[in-house]
């Protein structure tokens, strides 16, 4: 794991439209009530199963609600040896309580629809 990456960062990179991987490592439920756009679930207890998915990826930050648990997750995918050579993995600080950007939702119909991420009782986790 290279660092930790703000959630300001993690929006920059994204709105510069980097090559950057978001995974959130929640369950697929918490997952699909809120979650940063353009991002990928990859569930913490799924994650060495499904390794293989990062082949050649160069950048790769990880998510979850706190930042601690992704954090794990990035130690585990930067030891993964099909990352290009001179990828970066991240955790992002915070987790999702530290997000302040729009949050996508997966609802009924196969559309995401986004939600800003300090609704309250609502919130993706």
């Amino acid at each position: 794991m290279d660092a930790e990456i703000s959630p300001e960062a993690v929006e920059d990179l994204l709105d510069a439209g980097e090559d950057v991987r978001i995974v959130d490592i929640r369950p697929a439920d918490a997952f699909e009530r809120g979650h940063i756009p353009d991002s990928e679930n990859v569930p913490f207890h799924a994650l060495a199963d499904e390794i293989e998915r990062f082949d050649g990826a160069s950048r790769v930050v990880t998510v979850c609600p706190h930042g601690k648990s992704s954090v794990q997750a990035a130690r585990l995918v930067a030891s993964y040896e099909g990352l290009s050579d001179d990828a970066r993995v991240e955790s992002m600080a915070g987790g999702l309580s530290a997000w302040d950007g729009e949050l996508a939702t997966e609802d009924d119909a196969d559309e995401p629809t986004t939600q800003r991420g300090d609704d309250g009782p609502d919130a993706p986790f």
